[in-house]
């Protein structure tokens, strides 16, 4: 979850250094630190400084000639330890030799760190990662790649490490396993980081490293000790990316920008993917036959992967009658699941690094399982690792709280569905009807992103609720849970979301004149049972503001509250004009309350920790 980055070149190591650390801040903003190397007088000397809170604190304390040619850098969400200065990377050997930064989890660190401190080493922390260069320091002898090497085979778990040493400077050892990390390469200047983010407008040229790899980066190359001939060349690949996406182009936070460019993502999502002739879907990544014959598809996922999930099972086993199910990924491996040679699993993670959803996948390639992915970043591990798959192409999402790539995750689901019933007994006419609803939503969701203003009203009129509800049928109930996230995500405001059926099961005890619920409400078969269930919370006093299909006047009379999407004729395609509303609505409510929409307290945008 935590980013890091380093530097070795001809330049100032610094400037670099921050400004990748501030890009990667999203992957956690509990503490930074960076570590500058150089040689003063013909001596190379370390300066570290690291602090607890947001970049802009560690900043606020940095000389502003600092300088060095070499650097590693940290931004943190902690796992092991409280939020202090003294918990911050990078990390020191009791030497002061070696330092480190580290992103993942140490799990023996406390064997480890029992059998250092009998060997009289003193820890300042109470991280699993300290232990890291106190090991490298026992076994260092003058070769620091050696070191690391030896090192890490003590160690269990999973890292993205960045280690230097005084006595070998200009020199910084990276290695992976589990946690991303990449190498930018620029005549004869290397930029490293947890993803590409950071290196953009350095340089388009990089190597992903992959689980294992150990490489000694200086200026003058890098070396591969593990790669038969060091011929890493083979695995440079160019960034699609340019750096204008990771910028806020005018909007005041990243999050605003990003669920305005939800018509534009989505129509990514879909573009040069239909079969005009054959009317379906082109996913060349599912193009194995095993989805002809499986009689079961499993989906393995977490966050508001699960809840994208939940609404493409119910999509595809209503258009392609295959039974879906969704599972979460952190409870998946306790089940010992069954995994069948004709069963199909999909991955689905934006970040394509999920530390659950990749532990999942190892067990059912083990099994003789097929999983296929669903991710944003092309480079990541599961994209990698899958048997086959789609990717979202959302673009970049900083916000941490996911929204444009839930909704192209949505629209691959779309598809799926698509592709699935054609290959099914759905009819070519009923294919390109399908289609045709799919080329709808980007007008469709501009159109609702109209009601802006509206929903900034609403979110003024109910800043004072301590809680809400989120209710919906059908397909609308995964939505509801999406939108009760969000509001939990960056409100920081207590929100459920039922099945509006279940109200009369226990949550109706809830309701009261202090607790809002948000009702979505298409003008589909479900209608008139959800208007039902919201005259039950009226004749409870509760407010009740519903989202609904432009012109239907009965719920607007109603309701305390009524934001409109615009009529669709199929009416399985309001998911995402509804959706967009959600997020404005959890957006406005996080302003409201003087909330960081980018940052929400304790999160980060990439879990890749169990």
């Amino acid at each position: 979850m935590c980013g890091i980055v380093g530097y070795v070149g001809a330049s100032n190591s610094v400037p670099y250094l921050l400004n990748g650390l501030k890009k990667l801040e999203y992957r956690g903003y509990d503490s930074s630190g960076i570590v500058v190397g150089k040689i003063e007088n013909g001596e190379p000397k370390f300066y570290l400084y690291k602090k607890a809170g947001k970049l802009s604190q560690l900043v606020g304390v940095l000389p502003k000639d600092l300088s060095g040619s070499w650097g590693i850098g940290h931004t943190r969400w902690a796992t092991h330890g409280l939020v202090t200065d003294q918990n911050a990377h990078p990390f020191y050997s009791n030497n002061g030799k070696i330092a480190v930064v580290h992103n993942g989890i140490i799990e023996n660190f406390s064997n480890l760190r029992a059998q250092l401190k009998k060997n009289g080493v003193n820890f300042s922390s109470e991280t699993d990662s300290e232990v890291i260069p106190n090991l490298v320091e026992k076994y260092y002898e003058g070769n620091l790649l050696e070191a690391v090497q030896k090192a890490l085979n003590d160690v269990i778990g999973t890292w993205a490490l960045e280690i230097t040493c005084i006595d070998e400077p200009n020199k910084i050892v990276v290695a992976k396993r589990g946690s991303p990390l990449v190498i930018g390469i620029s005549d004869g200047t290397y930029y490293i980081a947890s993803d590409v983010n950071a290196i953009v407008g350095n340089t388009k040229q990089v190597v992903y490293l992959e689980a294992g790899d150990i490489v000694e980066v200086t200026a003058d190359g890098l070396k591969f000790p593990l790669m038969q001939n060091n011929d890493y060349a083979k695995r440079i690949e160019e960034i699609t990316i340019n750096e204008q996406e990771t910028e806020k182009c005018g909007y005041d936070t990243y999050m605003e920008k990003e669920i305005n460019e939800q018509p534009d993502s989505v129509a990514r999502a879909f573009a040069g993917r239909f079969d005009m002739e054959k009317a379906t879907a082109k996913l060349s990544g599912y193009e194995d036959d095993i989805f002809q014959r499986t009689n079961k598809i499993t989906a393995i996922c977490a966050g508001s992967s699960y809840y994208s999930s939940l609404f493409g099972g119910a999509l595809i086993e209503k258009y392609a009658r295959i039974p879906f199910y969704a599972e979460i990924s952190s409870e998946f491996a306790f089940k010992n699941p069954i995994v069948g040679k004709d069963d199909v699993y999909i991955a689905v993670s934006q970040s394509g690094e999920t530390a659950d959803t990749r532990d999942a996948m190892t067990e059912i390639h083990e099994k003789g399982g097929k999983v296929f992915g669903i991710c944003n970043v092309p480079s990541s591990t599961i994209a990698r690792e899958s048997d086959g798959g789609a990717f979202m192409h959302a673009g970049v999402e900083i916000a941490v709280a996911s929204t444009k790539a839930f909704s192209n995750t949505v629209m691959i689901y779309y598809l799926l569905a698509l592709k699935f019933a054609r290959q099914r007994g759905m009819s070519k006419e009923c294919g390109i009807k399908f289609i045709e609803s799919i080329l709808q939503q980007p007008r469709l969701i501009r159109e609702s992103l109209k009601n802006s203003k509206k929903i900034e009203a609403l979110a003024k009129k109910y800043s004072k609720a301590n809680d809400f509800l989120f209710l919906g049928r059908g397909l609308m109930y995964p939505i509801a849970m999406e939108g009760a996230l969000k509001l939990k995500e960056i409100s920081y405001i207590h929100a459920e979301a039922f099945a509006s059926g279940e109200i009369k099961h226990g949550p109706i005890a809830l309701v009261n004149e202090n607790t809002p619920s948000v009702f979505l409400v298409p003008d589909d078969c479900t209608r008139p049972m959800v208007i039902s269930n919201i005259k039950e919370i009226k004749a409870r006093k509760g407010p009740v503001i519903a989202i609904g299909v432009e012109g239907d006047k009965e719920l607007e009379s109603i309701v305390d509250d009524f934001v409109s999407v615009p009529k669709i004729e199929n009416k399985d395609f309001y998911a995402l004009p509804m959706l967009v509303l959600c997020q404005l609505f959890a957006f406005y409510m996080a302003k409201e309350l003087g909330c960081d929409v980018d940052q929400p307290r304790n999160l980060a945008k990439s879990v890749t920790t169990r």
